[in-house]
């Protein structure tokens, strides 16, 4: 009997415990698109930091399509009223989201964090709708970066260009060298990268929030925006002819093996560098695009956190939401994939050169007012207008229409997208 009796004691106490860490731990279903090397590994420590804490992890990542194909699932799921418990999502596209009523509100994680503290405020503000925390935001990406290869420039006798117009004549000299002086990404995501990166140049912070953040018709056909486009227009002679659809990654490449001097991309391009075992400083040259020096022009990566009607699942998305923004999860991840933390004020040990005056540059621009959203990364406008910018930019390069057309049209196209 006594047998008996411990037996089913200790069935009892195996049932407790069970229901008790269901009680305590819930699970966060996590649609994102970061699938491959170094981004996969820093998911991985974002789960292992939440197991820890007695929750569940269920990945839901959906590869291809720089997040296209994740998109397309995450509204199917939606519509069936199955949306995942987490989902990367980011910029004008969350208040989107955001009017669906479907988000879960994360202000009590936001005031025992402090994020409002933690991070610049034109970032805070694409994470809320209607002023609550619906989002939290992952990493930060510098889109006007310089790629450039030092031994080209020496070679040609060029110098490194901090306007538009050294960089002429810089490409000049280079291109009688025997080089390409531009390697050059023929896709309208990266012909729209460059022009927004001279959009700043040309008319400075302001008029780059007034043309690519408030999409004022104005701005867009004004004389600042022609001679954007004239600049834009020109680095065209720079190029090489296999430009046309080429990847970024193989435009990189070109830099990295000597045969392009220069490169005008986000920093997601220094992870091509430190995989071919090149050095900051030594063997490539890491510097703002001409013009663009006080300027910061950012991508965030984000996650939307969707309504659980699961008392776990709420506490586990909570949970999820605050590592997100702790030191540890920042540093593994921005170290891993090439972008810098988000957070404000963060040990700066594990980053290299490039990355610590990223953030620097990310630190000074928030304060002076030159931290602005990418256009071209979905970071500024909603995605009909986002849509209508980047129409008319690619083919007004890659056409004989004037700078002076493509401006009127780039106004009357983006009202029409209103």
């Amino acid at each position: 009997m006594g047998s008996k009796l411990f037996k089913s004691l200790l069935m009892v106490l195996v049932a407790f415990f069970m229901v008790s860490t269901h009680a305590i731990g819930g699970e966060v279903e996590v649609l994102h698109w970061w699938t491959s090397g170094g981004e996969a590994k820093s998911v991985a420590v974002l789960k292992d930091l939440l197991e820890k804490q007695g929750h569940t992890w269920k990945d839901f990542a959906v590869a291809g399509g720089g997040g296209d194909a994740a998109m397309t699932v995450l509204k199917s799921r939606a519509v069936a009223g199955n949306p995942p418990t987490a989902a990367q999502v980011k910029g004008p596209q969350i208040q989107l989201w955001g009017d669906e009523g479907v988000l879960a509100n994360l202000d009590d994680v936001a005031r025992a964090e402090k994020w409002d503290a933690l991070l610049p405020k034109v970032v805070a503000d694409v994470m809320k709708y209607e002023g609550s925390y619906v989002a939290v935001p992952v990493n930060v990406h510098r889109i006007n970066w310089m790629w450039a290869n030092p031994e080209v420039f020496r070679k040609a006798g060029a110098e490194l260009p901090t306007t538009w117009e050294q960089f002429e004549v810089a490409a000049q000299k280079i291109q009688k060298a025997g080089f390409i002086p531009v390697a050059w990404g023929g896709q309208p995501w990266q012909e729209a990268t460059v022009f927004e990166i001279i959009v700043a140049a040309m008319g400075g912070s302001d008029f780059y929030r007034k043309a690519l953040v408030e999409a004022d018709p104005e701005a867009l056909k004004s004389p600042t925006m022609v001679k954007a486009l004239v600049t834009m227009k020109m680095i065209k002679a720079y190029t090489d002819k296999g430009a046309p659809g080429r990847d970024w990654n193989l435009a990189t490449a070109m830099v990295i093996k000597g045969e392009a001097a220069m490169q005008f991309m986000g920093d997601w391009a220094k992870g091509e560098f430190t995989a071919a075992g090149k050095k900051p400083g030594r063997d490539y040259i890491a510097m703002p695009a001409p013009g663009t020096s006080g300027q910061f022009l950012f991508n965030v990566d984000s996650f939307i956190m969707f309504k659980q009607k699961d008392a776990g699942a709420q506490k586990a998305q909570k949970a999820m939401a605050g590592l997100i923004l702790q030191p540890e999860f920042q540093t593994v991840f921005n170290v891993n994939k090439g972008s810098i933390p988000v957070r404000l004020g963060m040990p700066r040990a594990s980053f290299d050169d490039p990355a610590l005056r990223s953030m620097n540059a990310f630190s000074a621009s928030a304060a002076s007012g030159d931290l602005v959203p990418s256009m071209a990364h979905e970071m500024a406008v909603f995605p009909a207008v986002r849509g209508a910018i980047m129409d008319v930019v690619t083919n007004y390069y890659n056409s004989d229409i004037s700078a002076q057309a493509a401006a009127s049209k780039l106004a009357s196209e983006v009202e029409a997208a209103k």
